[in-house]
């Protein structure tokens, strides 16, 4: 049993990945990829292709924590109040707020502004959405007629980036084998409660991060940011957003402390939406997750100290020039 105030044992969590794993065939490190956003309370961006499982993934998860879910569509005619709900008369003539489906824990859609507050204001009266609260957003990379692709400012509100992409060959054959025998998302049992799950996210601000794994992933955003295919590179926000979903990978895997292994393994989904390449970069075919992965490569990491990963001096990082802007 855990000590008061240290991170709880990673049972439930293992609880919940082995359940979303009888639904969702083929895609371990996207639904773990999807519960660190959820434990690090942030949101993900799911750029892939229709018909891959991302509906799936999100009810999954919903009914393996017990949690509500609600889809939104968000094309072009979308008004506010379709997602904020509206005051509304009722039998007596007065009228009540009537909740739209933003209220829910888990919600299917495209880029919201409730993201950052987890709150909506009608009439002037703000209405908190229940937490935890997780926005999966959408967008299909190969056709974007009736929406509009989302602007650099909203992407980066995103915690992480991720892709389903096709099945593995063997995977694929287990769902045209097992065709209808495969669980219905809809129909699982929990898992994991709502309380628990803020537990285990109030649990990630104690998660270690050691002053060498810390400077190793400032490196990594200084590099980046470096890179001369890089025309903008992550915010702040994104380097406090790469320790907070180390330290949530970390209680998700059963560990007290972040190791680098985390930090390479979460910065392409943490950072790549966040990357701007310069335009000769975009002409020559290169892609965000490539520049990273060579940051990467050319980047030592922190040796082992007293713990994986801890207590390892690095070099202090080089100054280096300002991030270049975009043109307006």
């Amino acid at each position: 049993m855990s000590l008061p105030g240290s991170p709880p044992e990673p049972g439930p969590l293992r609880r919940v990945l082995d359940q979303v794993a009888q639904v969702v065939v083929g895609h371990h490190e996207a639904v773990v990829l999807a519960l660190v956003a959820l434990v690090a309370g942030g949101h993900v961006l799911l750029e892939d292709l229709p018909g891959v499982g991302k509906t799936t993934l999100a009810t999954a998860l919903a009914r393996s924590l017990g949690l509500s879910v609600r889809r939104v569509q968000g094309t072009a005619d979308l008004l506010p109040a379709d997602l904020t709900g509206a005051l509304v008369p009722d039998g007596s003539g007065e009228l009540r707020f009537r909740p739209g489906p933003l209220f829910a824990n888990i919600v299917l859609a495209d880029e919201l502004e409730a993201m950052e507050e987890a709150a909506v204001t009608v009439d002037g009266t703000t209405h908190r959405l229940p937490q935890p609260f997780l926005v999966l957003a959408t967008q299909n990379p190969a056709d974007s007629e009736g929406v509009f692709p989302l602007p650099q400012s909203q992407r980066d509100r995103f915690l992480l980036s991720l892709a389903l992409g096709y099945p593995e060959p063997a995977d694929e054959l287990e769902l045209l084998t097992r065709g209808e025998l495969l669980g219905r998302a809809d129909q699982l049992p929990a898992a994991l409660g709502p309380d628990e799950l803020l537990g285990l996210r109030a649990a990630v601000d104690q998660v270690h991060v050691a002053p060498a794994v810390r400077q190793y992933l400032l490196e990594v955003l200084l590099e980046t940011r470096r890179h001369p295919a890089v025309l903008v590179g992550p915010s702040p926000r994104a380097g406090l957003g790469l320790q907070r979903a180390a330290r949530a990978l970390a209680l998700v895997e059963g560990r007290e402390f972040v190791v680098p292994r985390d930090l390479q393994q979460l910065a392409g989904p943490v950072l790549a939406h966040r990357v701007q390449l310069a335009p000769a970069a975009v002409l020559a075919g290169r892609r965000p997750a490539e520049v990273l992965a060579e940051v990467l490569a050319r980047l030592p990491a922190p040796g082992p100290g007293p713990l994986p990963g801890v207590d390892q001096p690095v070099a202090p990082a080089r100054a280096g020039p300002r991030p270049r802007r975009a043109a307006p």
